[in-house]
């Protein structure tokens, strides 16, 4: 895989044409460049191969060692011009403190202490009233560097308030790296699928190894942090519903006793996401719409691309929650635009929104566009399951087995089946228990077993159309296992449940799902 082609493949583009025009610019200072023509090469739909663009970069004599010089001197301009983009579109008040720092320095050097020392204080007092610790510890260590300076404070005073300010800046860093730990950790379960992971006992491990079991929310950027730590815990157990009174409740306190400076805007609206999503998860849509809305309207007022990708989980969040209001017809409407919509989504965003869009068609009872829309995606399983997870792959399989069942064609929902049985069963196959007990026996499927039971009322369905509506098949499904139906389940796995329970009735899918989800 080309690496440089995929990274320029990922910008927008309005993106692309800039890059072209800042090329174009340096071609000014050095006429003989030729980065602009790898860059229109490297942006073509047809990936070529190294040879190729060798001998179109350099028809009369090839040279591969100049052409991979050009590389680097492509990879170079690009990451220029992305540092020179991130400024422009960086309002937050971190950059800001580190663009007066900067300037400090220089006039320091050029002798200037005096209008120096006004733009350290500044600085100071910026990274103050944003509680931008890490770059207000930045601040104080040129205080000390050019303490000696008529025009500088008392050494002491900047000591004292440098110290004051290392403690902020040591629990927010031990915030952080408790936040990744959690999150990797919670990562390497996610794509190995469902498992006995003790979600409780890994987070007061990961607390108590960065010291924080009595830190609590005394600046959003904390907040944020911990939330974070505590939803991935919650999340896996599934305690939906005690996350959502929790946070609502700390971000209540936040924002009446604080609240949100403008360059505090990416902690806000990550805290109203998780806020949104745990209302979601608890089943309290029209709640979770409303800290959306307010989500939405921060987005709205954001510059450029500074928060796409919460952006992105904004919209697919909002499409769920309305079709749960009968809203899905706006469901749609939502995704759909998000696809159209300029910047572009990123990659993984663009598949997730596919996905989704499908459900959401497939519950309007238009198989066809869902299917067209599934097929869109254009990944191999593996693909998915490496960069999405073993749980995305199996509900896009679930999706495409049901769409060609809704179709008419069995031979392929019965082909999808097989395949989402086999992978079940190599990643979980049964097992005894063991002879000194310590581990008892596992079935097949091990926490997807109940999803082979589903596949199983599905092959019986495939084979036999009519066994929908027989006592026999209704009483069996009934006693499918709770996870199913439990409310602390993931309303997608809920929705696989709805179509069979649906099939059973001789009912209408989406009406089928309102009513278990309680609705």
């Amino acid at each position: 895989m080309d690496e440089l082609r995929l990274t320029l493949q990922t910008l927008p583009p309005d993106d692309r044409r800039d890059l072209a025009r800042y090329l174009q610019w340096q071609r000014k200072l050095s006429p003989a460049r030729l980065d602009l023509r790898l860059l229109l090469l490297l942006l073509r739909p047809r990936e070529h191969a190294p040879a190729e663009l060798i001998k179109k970069l350099y028809p009369d004599e090839p040279n591969a060692v100049a052409y991979y010089a050009l590389r680097k001197r492509l990879m170079r301009a690009l990451t220029d011009f992305l540092l020179l983009r991130q400024r422009q579109q960086d309002a937050t008040a971190a950059t800001s403190v580190r663009g007066q720092l900067t300037l400090a320095q220089y006039l320091m050097g050029a002798g200037v202490p005096r209008l120096a020392w006004a733009m350290l204080r500044k600085a100071e007092k910026l990274a103050l009233a944003n509680e931008q610790f890490e770059p207000l510890n930045a601040v104080y260590n040129v205080q000390v560097q050019y303490a000696d300076s008529a025009h500088a404070d008392p050494l002491d005073e900047i000591l004292r308030r440098r110290a004051r300010n290392k403690h902020f800046a040591d629990e927010e860093e031990r915030a952080g790296l408790a936040d990744a730990v959690l999150r990797q950790r919670l990562r390497q379960a996610r794509l190995r699928g469902r498992g006995a992971v003790p979600a409780d006992a890994l987070l007061a491990e990961v607390l108590r190894e960065y010291d924080l079991q009595e830190a609590f929310a005394r600046s959003p950027s904390l907040l944020c942090r911990l939330m974070s730590i505590a939803r991935q815990a919650m999340l896996l157990r599934g305690d939906f519903a005690d996350f959502a009174v929790y946070i609502e409740r700390c971000y209540g306190l936040m924002e009446r006793r604080h609240g949100f400076a403008p360059a505090q805007r990416a902690y806000q609206l990550r805290l109203l996401y998780m806020l949104a999503h745990a209302l979601y998860r608890a089943r309290r849509f029209a709640e979770s719409v409303t800290y959306l809305e307010q989500g939405r309207e921060l987005l709205a007022a954001a510059p450029g691309r500074q928060f796409v990708d919460l952006s992105a989980r904004f919209t697919f969040l909002q499409a769920a929650d309305y079709a749960f209001l009968r809203r899905n017809p706006d469901s749609i409407g939502l995704l759909e635009a998000a696809l159209k919509a300029k910047p572009t989504l990123l990659p993984t965003d663009e598949l997730t929104a596919r996905l989704q869009l499908t459900f959401h068609y497939f519950a309007e009872g238009n198989f066809a566009r869902a299917s067209q829309t599934l097929s869109s995606l254009d990944r191999t399983d593996h693909w998915l399951e490496a960069n999405l997870g073993v749980e995305w792959v199996l509900k896009h399989n679930l999706g495409e087995m049901l769409i060609q069942l809704e179709l008419g064609n069995a031979d392929l929902a019965l082909t999808r089946l097989r395949v989402i049985r086999r992978r079940l069963q190599e990643l979980h196959p049964a097992t005894e228990p063991a002879p000194d007990g310590s581990a008892p026996a596992a079935p097949e499927g091990g926490p997807y077993h109940s999803v082979l039971t589903f596949l199983g009322f599905v092959r019986e369905i495939i084979q036999d159309p009519a066994v929908a509506r027989t006592p026999d098949f209704a009483a069996r499904v009934a006693r499918i296992p709770a996870f199913l139906s439990e409310e602390k389940e993931d309303l997608q796995v809920v929705s696989f449940f709805a179509w069979l329970k649906a099939r059973v009735l001789g009912r209408r899918y989406y009406e089928v799902l309102l009513e278990l989800a309680g609705l």
